[in-house]
């Protein structure tokens, strides 16, 4: 029984040891790696031969492509030249003139704020500087003398201005049958003006202005009842020089908002005057008791 195990573990080693063989020589005939010699060291191959199992690459060139750029033409200096000098043209107003045509240059001027005040008539410094001044602005040759390319654009740019913004006096209508005795301030709505008559002379002629539609100025005929030519408004706070009061509260006096807005604004029912010199002047000449007519003619 002993000796049946031992050789029964004998035939058990041998076949070990044979499997054990077989495997190593396939192992080596299948083999990737590195190829095995007989005595099982690793056998290299050579630099040749896998460079030439390598399959050939051709290089890639990444140097972006040169950027063409046009010949650059040189002109010769004789051909560079500037553009041609605008002359100006024949002169149609300038300072000296005077008349209705500068009256509508300077209500023109003053629409674009060139110039200021209300015109005069007369060419004068401050017009011909407002002249300079819109020519430089619109690149049109600075003369200070209107031609017809400065008229041109100037009218092109404004609206036909009215008599008050060309400095023209209001057109006072018919005198008021109860103007034409005594001395009288004779006051006309409809054409807006405020005359001094003494005995059915009119001696002096005045644009003014009235009362808002909330604050109408009264009509009818009344009297000068207090002169007061520093008078400041209880009311309001404003200044009334030359005030000449003849109807509770209402009060014939110099406004300078009329002065600088003339009809876009209205009073609080006085008869505002926009002339300082001329309501001064006739601050002087009434006297207490003198009349006032307020109508429409």
């Amino acid at each position: 029984m002993t000796s049946f195990r031992r050789a029964g573990i004998g035939l058990l080693v041998v076949l070990l040891v044979a499997l054990s063989a077989a495997a190593v020589g396939y192992s080596r005939r299948h083999s990737t790696g590195p190829d095995l010699d007989g005595a099982g060291t690793v056998r290299t191959r050579p630099v040749a031969q896998e460079a030439a199992a390598e399959p050939a690459v051709a290089p890639v060139d990444e140097t972006p492509p040169a950027v063409q750029t046009p010949p650059r033409v040189h002109h010769p200096r004789s051909q560079m030249r500037p553009p041609p000098r605008m002359e100006p043209g024949p002169v149609l107003l300038e300072k000296g003139d005077a008349g209705p045509r500068v009256r509508d240059l300077q209500a023109r001027l003053a629409q674009l704020y060139w110039f200021f005040g209300r015109g005069t008539g007369t060419y004068d410094d401050a017009t011909a500087e407002a002249v300079r001044g819109f020519q430089d602005k619109r690149r049109i040759p600075v003369t200070g003398k209107v031609d017809q390319r400065t008229l041109d654009r100037l009218d092109g740019m404004t609206t036909e201005p009215s008599r008050d913004a060309m400095g023209l006096h209001n057109l006072p209508g018919p005198l008021d049958p109860r103007c034409r005795t005594g001395r009288v301030i004779c006051i006309d709505k409809s054409s807006q003006t405020l005359r001094w008559v003494v005995d059915g002379k009119v001696l002096k002629t005045v644009d003014v202005r009235f009362g808002a539609s909330y604050t109408p100025t009264r009509e009818g005929v009344f009297h000068v009842y207090l002169k007061d030519a520093d008078h400041v408004s209880h009311l309001y706070g404003s200044a009334m020089p030359y005030s000449m009061f003849f109807s509770s509260g209402q009060a014939v006096h110099y406004s300078s908002d009329f002065a600088a807005r003339g009809y876009a604004g209205a009073s609080h029912g006085c008869v505002n005057v926009r002339d300082y010199d001329a309501v001064a002047w006739l601050y002087g000449q009434v006297q207490v008791g003198d009349e006032v007519v307020v109508y429409w003619s």
